[in-house]
């Protein structure tokens, strides 16, 4: 497995973009057709197949940790990171994730095509 950290510039508000990346309607609008959240329990629906992963963590305006219940390692997660660039008030959006080696290109594509479509939703393409 390979850490994947890629990094998109948003300019948008931190608490508008946060509430997309860490609330089950804010996702359902972007990363998945609908989402679900049960405690710490997200359950992602992608044309009718349900993915469900663990919230680890997260700090308002700063970041979202998740855990997919099915992954065979404790140690692989995705996470959202926002850091906002101190002169020109950008915000980084910063997302961590893992895929096999065989499997970088397609997953990076994925979270290429996710990341315009939350810029769309937020106007700031």
């Amino acid at each position: 497995m390979t850490k994947l950290e890629i990094e998109y510039i948003f300019n948008s508000s931190p608490k508008v973009l946060y509430n997309r990346l860490s609330t089950a309607s804010g996702l359902s609008e972007w990363f998945a057709d609908d989402v679900f959240v049960k405690d710490k329990i997200f359950t992602f629906v992608w044309d009718g197949v349900e993915e469900k992963a663990e919230l680890l963590g997260k700090k308002d305006l700063s970041f979202v940790k998740f855990r997919w219940l099915d992954s065979e390692s404790e140690e692989y997660y995705f996470e959202f990171k926002l850091q906002i660039h101190e002169i020109t008030n950008e915000i980084a959006l910063i997302v961590t994730d893992f895929a096999e080696d065989d499997e970088i290109d397609e997953s990076t594509e994925l979270w290429e095509t996710q990341i315009n479509k939350l810029k769309y939703i937020l106007g700031a393409v």
